[in-house]
Parts: C-alpha cells; structure tokens; sequence
C-alpha cells in the first residue's frame, strides 16, 4: 500500500520540496490544510501541486488513519506543538528546519518521541537537498581525506525583505538567526567529524544593518572529542548575487581537504554542487547536480520499517539542543561601549 502524508502549515517555501521530495520518494500527499501567515506560499503551492486537495480542517488530516506522516513548514514557533499533536495521533513527522525553538519545546517532543515511538525527523535541507553534500560524505567516509578535524560552514542567506512575513522579525516566532538557520551547519559538523560528544565553545550574533534588533549575523565555535569546528551564517547575500547565497563548507583531514560550493561557483562553472578535492595526488573538481539524494527515500523506508536510517533520532535532538544552546550564549556584536 502507498504512504500517504499531509501538509499542515505552509508559512515558509521549503514546504515545496518537501512536498516534491516526498512525492519523488513514492509517497502520495492525501491533502493540505491552506492557512497559511503568508498567502504567496499558499499561492505558489497551488501552483505547484494542483491535484493535491485542500482540506479546511486540519482535524481531519491528523486524524486519517491512512496517514502516516504530517509534513510542516508552519511558523517556527508552532512546529513543535503540531508535531506533538501529530505523534499523539499516529503520525510520523517532517518538518522544516528548525524543529523547535526553546528549550521546553525541545524536552516536550523528546518525551512525546519516547512515549509513542513515532519518528521527528527535521530536514536540514543545506545537507539533505545537495547532492554535493552527500558525495563529500561519501569520499569522507571512504577515507578520502583521512580523519576530518576541522569543517568551515558559511550560510548567507538573501534578506529579501519586501516578501518576508511578519513573523520572520520576531525573535519569539523565528528563534533567532543561530535557531533559524545555523542547525544547517551544526549538523554538517556533527556527521562530518563523526562527533559523539560535540559542544558550544563560544557564540555571536549581531544586528549591523536591517535594524529593531534584527539578528543578521551569527558565528558558533564547535569542538567535540575529535574535532573543531567554525560557522557563520548571515543575511547579506547582495541582490547581485544569481543565488539565493553562495553556501560553502570546507572539511579539512589530516590527508586532504573538500570545499563544496553547494548553490553556484562564483565566476566560474555553471550550475550547482561544485566539489573540489585536495589530496595528495593533486586536485580536481566533481560536478554533483543532478545526482541522487537519498533522505527522503530512507525516510519513507524508515516510516515503514520502523527504523533510522535516514537520521537518528538523537542526531535531530542534538543539533537542536546545540543550536538552542549557542542562541542562549551568545555575545553580541558590535561590542556595546563601556559607560564613561
């Protein structure tokens, strides 16, 4: 019989490829509940996916029992009550980076998951939507590059802020820029370096240019029983730019390095998902777009097997607690002046 999901809270367009990559996976989408915080997601999902019927009470979703899986974009701040309502119910979920947005939150869906043995899976779409990322995960576990002891993840991200909704200024709804976006490259770092104990060494977040207190700049110092690691992630990818931001992960081991420019190679080759390798028979550069990717079918294997093969549980509540946590510390920048 064919798994069937439901979309419930299309607030952010990720929940596009989400909805495609699951479909791609052999999954069927039984129905999506249409409010939404910002009507042009609502719109272009429509577009996108005309046969996939709207439902208006999102009851009836939850409650299907040929639903196995609720898959949700919705306003950060709600996903966790959802995916709580949702595994109460039976169901498996999906959603968006990130998955939660406080710590309380994080503890609920950590009992939730333990008492109903249902899967909270969030994609980390700078990992799981690149098809380079997986390559250099593969070289790196062939041993490639030898044992990797230190990544570098730089995400800028385009502001656009004539489209963005009311909830993405608001620290309460989003979570703050290290919540909202650098769980990306918390989790390259843990899967990379084969981490088992990684921790935050240090944290910023700065609010140079957009104003109100708006963070458009983070930084977190990783280090972990094997491993350093550095990430930035900002908002001020320029309108020139042909990207949404030129995303970059460098992985250095002890025989050879990998930089992935995931969305374009600046001035140079065309498309996505360039990989460079440095070893030491010399270097060359693997073209990756196009290739398989491989979460969403192991996730739809593991909603039928009952297993982790597409992400373990603990890695989703580890990049979550670390994201939380660097938040919670983090300095800010520019350093204020001291009082005269």
């Amino acid at each position: 019989m064919q798994q069937r999901f439901a979309v419930i809270g299309l607030d952010h367009r990720h929940v596009y490829d989400l909805t495609e990559q699951l479909t791609e996976a052999g999954m069927a989408c039984a129905g999506y509940w249409p409010v939404t915080t910002d009507p042009r997601v609502l719109e272009g999902f429509r577009k996108r996916f005309p046969h996939i019927p709207e439902v208006a009470d999102k009851d009836r979703l939850l409650d299907d029992p040929a639903i196995q899986v609720i898959v949700t974009a919705a306003v950060p701040c709600d996903r966790a009550a959802l995916a709580i309502a949702a595994m109460r119910r039976g169901k498996d979920v999906m959603a968006d980076k990130p998955g939660v947005t406080t710590p309380a939150q994080l503890a609920e869906v950590e009992k939730v998951v333990a008492e109903t043995g249902r899967i909270f899976s969030v994609c980390f779409s700078e990992r799981f939507l690149t098809p380079s990322t997986e390559m250099a995960l593969k070289l790196v576990r062939d041993g490639a590059i030898g044992p990797v002891i230190q990544t570098v993840g730089l995400g800028p991200h385009r502001l656009n802020r004539a489209i963005r909704p009311a909830w993405f200024w608001q620290r309460d709804a989003a979570g703050g820029i290290l919540v909202d976006i650098a769980s990306h490259q918390i989790d390259q770092f843990i899967v990379f370096t084969d981490s088992q104990r990684p921790e935050v060494a240090a944290a910023s977040v700065g609010s140079y240019a957009v104003g109100d207190g708006f963070e458009d700049f983070g930084e977190i110092l990783l280090r972990s029983e094997r491993a350093t690691g550095y990430l930035r992630v900002d908002w001020f990818t320029p309108d020139g730019m042909p990207a949404w931001g030129d995303g970059r992960l460098t992985i250095l081991g002890t025989e050879g390095t990998i930089e992935l420019r995931k969305y374009l190679d600046l001035e140079g080759r065309p498309g996505t998902d360039h990989l460079f390798l440095a070893d030491g028979k010399g270097t060359r550069h693997i073209g990756c777009e196009g290739l398989p990717l491989s979460y969403f079918r192991a996730f739809a294997a593991d909603v039928a097997n009952r297993t982790e093969t597409a992400m373990p549980q603990a890695h989703v509540f580890t990049v979550c607690r670390l994201a939380l946590e660097a938040q919670a510390r983090a300095q800010r920048v520019p350093m204020q002046a001291a009082p005269a």
